[in-house]
C-alpha cells in the first residue's frame, strides 16, 4: 500500500531539440489514465496501456520529425519518461525497489523485471514475428526502453517468452513493464518486516546504504 500522507510523487519534463519537442507529466500515484498527443499512434496506444496497468497518470504532448522516421521521437519520449520517473521518485525513500510481472496477451507471454538501483541497464529478449506493427518499427521497442532505463537510472529486463502475433508481443511487454514498475515504486507499510528487520534508513533498500561522491 502506498504512503498516502507523503507529498505527491509527480514530475513535469519539457524537452526541445531540433528534432523533437516534448511536454510530459508523470504522476506515480495516479488513476491509470493518460492524455497523449503524438504522431505515432502505436506508441500512443502502448503508453496508454502502460499508464493503465501501472496505475499512473501520464500526459504527453509530443511532436517531431516523424516525416523522417519514428526513431527520434520514440527515443526522446523514452528519455523524458525516464527523467520524469527519476524526478518523481526523489530520494527513492522506502520504495520496494524491485518489481516483476508476467503478463499474457492471448497466445503471448511476456515478462518484465525492474530494479530502481541507481544504475542503468536494459535487456530485451524477443524475436518479433514482424519488423513492423502498422508503421511502427519493432526495433524501436528496445530503443524506447533503453532511453527510459538510462534516464531513470534503473535496470529493465524484458522478455517475450513465447507468442506469434507481433502486436500482442509488444503490448504484453508494455503492460508487464507498467505492472512491474508499479510494484517497484510502491512504498510498502511493512517494508521493514519484509526485509527481515534490517534497518535501511530513509533511502532505497540496499545493504550498501548511501554512497557519497
Amino acid at each position: 500500500m502506498s504512503d498516502t500522507t507523503a507529498a505527491p510523487r509527480l514530475a513535469h519534463i519539457a524537452r526541445a531539440t531540433s528534432e523533437t519537442e516534448i511536454d510530459l507529466t508523470l504522476a506515480l500515484d495516479g488513476d491509470g489514465t493518460a492524455q497523449l498527443e503524438m504522431p505515432i499512434p502505436f506508441l500512443r496506444h502502448m503508453l496508454q496501456l502502460f499508464a493503465a496497468h501501472g496505475g499512473f497518470r501520464l500526459d504527453v504532448l509530443a511532436q517531431g520529425d516523424t516525416d523522417v522516421d519514428a526513431h527520434h521521437l520514440t527515443e526522446d519520449i523514452g528519455l523524458c519518461l525516464g527523467r520524469a520517473l527519476r524526478v518523481a521518485l526523489g530520494d527513492k525513500s522506502r520504495i520496494a525497489r524491485y518489481g516483476e510481472r508476467h503478463v499474457p496477451m492471448d497466445e503471448t507471454l511476456a515478462r518484465a523485471v525492474v530494479d530502481i538501483s541507481g544504475r542503468s541497464a536494459c535487456v530485451l529478449q524477443a524475436q518479433f514475428s514482424r519488423d513492423l506493427v502498422g508503421d511502427f518499427p519493432t526495433e524501436l521497442v528496445f530503443e524506447f526502453f533503453k532511453s527510459v532505463a538510462n534516464e531513470a537510472n534503473m535496470a529493465i529486463h524484458l522478455a517475450v517468452l513465447y507468442g506469434d502475433n507481433t502486436h500482442h508481443q509488444v503490448e504484453a511487454l508494455f503492460k508487464a513493464f507498467g505492472r512491474a514498475l508499479a510494484e517497484a515504486v510502491t512504498v510498502p507499510s511493512a517494508l521493514h518486516s519484509e526485509l527481515g528487520g534490517v534497518s535501511l534508513g530513509p533511502s532505497v533498500p540496499s545493504t550498501k546504504g548511501l554512497v557519497e561522491w
